[in-house]
């Protein structure tokens, strides 16, 4: 039973981490830019859920989808202004700037809102649901249900919609897209902040039960790149799968090992997988 508890556990935490990674694929599998700067969006996420919720008591759920909004015109922006400039730069420019990216944000954070820790008070924040002998924390459960809510959305996006299908085709070939009257820079920013705001989405529904400060970031950032390197860095759908399995690998873990040792035993399956598979559990080969 322990270990069914254990594999609950992980599929709670796993689709958080498979949503707010899901926005790092997005934005390679458009653009071709591994944004190292995608985990301080997830910081800015939760700050904003933050102070909606302490100025206008909003609860962190509802002010998830504010959190969306803000930064996915943060996206926009900074895609306008800072990617646009190095898409067809070489790779080390990229990585300079959105590393660059990375150290202004966090210290404007540090600035602004200092280095204190904050979280939220919520009605539910200690409630449990009870299944038999399983326990679900409310919060997780939340967390988890506006998860698949905003994976579900954005899968409708990218499939059901103009938008989304031009955006598609401005992954596979921007020339032709171009050619067929898509304008694929405003492709590219929708893309850019899609995938922030997706983040930022990511980190607000998590509040409940997690604290915010300006390095926050820093605790996801390395599993961020794991899910998605995991399940192929580019795919949408191997974002989802290897978000589900690094929760289940790190709560099964801890099982057998102490909790210290819980992300080596991630690595050492992530290692063997990728050993076995290089392009991922999903991805393909380009």
């Amino acid at each position: 039973m322990a270990f069914i508890q254990a594999v609950l556990d992980g599929l709670m935490i796993g689709g958080v981490y498979a949503v707010i990674s899901i926005g790092l694929t997005l934005v390679f599998g458009v653009m071709g830019i591994v944004n190292f700067a995608q985990a301080e969006f997830l910081t800015l996420g939760m700050f904003v859920a933050y102070f909606a919720w302490k100025f206008l008591g909003l609860d962190p759920l509802i002010g998830s989808f504010l959190s969306f909004v803000v930064i996915f015109g943060l996206g926009v922006v900074v895609q306008m202004t800072l990617i646009q400039r190095v898409l067809n730069a070489p790779p080390v420019a990229q990585i300079f700037v959105t590393v660059g990216l990375l150290i202004v944000i966090e210290n404007l954070t540090l600035i602004v809102f200092g280095s204190d820790f904050h979280s939220v008070t919520t009605s539910y924040q200690t409630s449990t649901l009870r299944i038999g002998p399983l326990f679900i924390g409310i919060p997780y459960l939340a967390a988890f249900l506006m998860a698949l809510l905003s994976a579900a959305a954005l899968w409708l996006f990218t499939n059901k919609t103009w938008y989304g299908r031009a955006m598609r085709a401005t992954a596979q070939d921007p020339m032709a897209a171009n050619l067929m009257g898509i304008n694929a820079d405003r492709m590219r920013q929708i893309a850019f902040g899609l995938g922030v705001g997706m983040t930022a989405f990511g980190g607000a529904v998590i509040l409940p039960y997690f604290t915010v400060h300006p390095t926050v970031g820093h605790q996801f950032v390395v599993l961020m790149f794991t899910v998605v390197v995991l399940g192929g860095l580019g795919s949408v759908a191997g974002a989802v799968v290897g978000g589900f399995a690094v929760g289940v690998i790190q709560s099964v873990s801890t099982l057998f090992f102490p909790i210290q040792l819980q992300n080596l035993v991630l690595f050492i399956v992530f290692l063997t997988v990728l050993a076995v598979r290089p392009t991922g559990l999903i991805g393909a080969a380009r």
